[in-house]
């Protein structure tokens, strides 16, 4: 399974904080309908919450019920995966990420009766959360079980080395083994299958032996930090930092053209460039390229790059959203005065073109995202925007009722 950034704002690959992005499916149908959340449990092991303040806080944010059934997440109602993520992030801001460090390695702790502080493990602040959203009640009533000596649960350790972090593996330590031993003393103690503690003991002996093939030597530790050394590492780390491939995507487009859309290179130069960055197969490529390959006269000038957005937005929601999402810099933040007004075309030129699907546009219209411009920014365009989104949706439902 791929991981996503715990703070989704921060678009650095090596970003250490990772969980599984959320998955969910709707069962039911009519008033019946329910979004199960399917990995809910992943996802709050990895923002180390309770499941419970996550579809609480679902609940609260859509506008619905919710229900907890054994390990099964339920919150009534449709509702699309992309905007359940959106909601996450919300979450995340509010009740996770430290209000100082902005780091997502913090523990929720309850002083006094009424009083939720955020204790960050990575920083030491301790900051305050909302005490107007209607979760914080919610756990100020059924605050977190922090007992004393519990270690913190982050998205790296459940990502790497199966459970354990790289620095349990080189002191030795085994998580896993400590979780074997628990449930030992749990069920086997009074001797009722003997077989089954053979088995875990064999299991405790392969696990250690395989831990003492990981531990390194000292000398194996030493860095060499001369200053050709660190040069090297440097320039190894900038080729490899997708982000700064992204600056160098733009900044070659930008040069090649002198800052000016009608100089720009070819579609195939500028293919051939994005697959020697190795950006053929991220969706963030597309933000960069509507902020580039565009000015104030866009409709003129989408015609020309059809092909070259065809072949890498190539029907895919994520890159068409990319897409999307660039557009909305575009016009919200580099030409507002000429391209506010322009919305509806702009949408349907790329819509006319297969560039950018009918159900996109209508999801993206349908709520308002900060995940690429400011709240305030994405109210204007989407404002902008509503009599098209509007016709789409006509058209769609004249089409169901044929």
């Amino acid at each position: 399974m791929s991981f996503i950034n715990i703070c989704r704002d921060n678009t650095d690959p090596f970003y250490r904080y990772k969980m599984p992005p959320l998955q969910s499916k709707t069962e039911g149908r009519g008033n019946g309908i329910k979004t199960a959340i399917v990995n809910l449990g992943e996802v709050s092991r990895a923002l180390n919450r309770p499941p419970a303040y996550l579809v609480k806080f679902f609940g609260y944010e859509l506008g619905a019920q919710t229900q907890i059934q054994t390990d099964r997440y339920l919150v009534n109602g449709a509702h699309d995966t992309s905007e359940l993520q959106d909601s996450l992030d919300g979450f995340i801001n509010k009740f996770v990420l430290c209000g100082s460090c902005k780091n997502p390695e913090t523990e929720i702790v309850l002083k006094g009766k009424d009083s939720l502080e955020r204790d960050c493990k990575a920083c030491g602040k301790v900051t305050f959360m909302d005490p107007k959203h209607k979760l914080y009640s919610y756990i100020v009533k059924n605050p977190p079980d922090n007992k004393k000596g519990k270690k913190s649960a982050t998205a790296t350790a459940n990502v790497v080395g199966g459970g354990k972090s790289i620095s349990d593996i080189a002191a030795g330590h085994d998580n896993a083994n400590d979780a074997s031993l628990n449930g030992a003393e749990g069920e086997g103690v009074d001797g009722e299958d003997d077989e089954d503690d053979d088995l875990l003991a064999k299991k405790i002996n392969a696990e250690a032996a395989m831990l003492q093939d990981l531990k390194i030597k000292d000398d194996e530790w030493a860095v060499d930090m001369s200053e050709e050394a660190v040069a090297a590492r440097a320039r190894e780390l900038e080729a490899f930092d997708s982000s700064n491939a992204y600056e160098q995507l733009g900044d070659w487009l930008l040069s090649e053209s002198d800052n000016k859309v009608e100089n720009l290179p070819s579609d195939v130069e500028i293919y051939k460039k994005i697959v020697e960055l190795d950006l053929v197969e991220s969706p963030a490529t597309l933000q960069v390229l509507a902020q580039t390959l565009f000015d104030a006269n866009i409709l003129d000038q989408i015609e020309p790059h059809v092909g070259l957005l065809t072949k890498l937005t190539n029907g895919n929601e994520e890159y068409e959203k990319a897409l999307l999402g660039g557009l909305e810099r575009l016009i919200g933040l580099s030409y507002p005065t000429e391209l506010i007004s322009q919305t509806p075309k702009i949408l349907h030129a790329f819509y006319d073109r297969d560039l950018i699907s009918e159900d996109v546009i209508i999801r993206w219209g349908s709520k308002v995202s900060k995940k690429y411009v400011p709240k305030d920014v994405s109210k204007k365009v989407r404002k902008a925007a509503k009599p098209f989104v509007q016709w789409l949706q006509e058209a769609e439902e004249e089409s169901d009722e044929e």
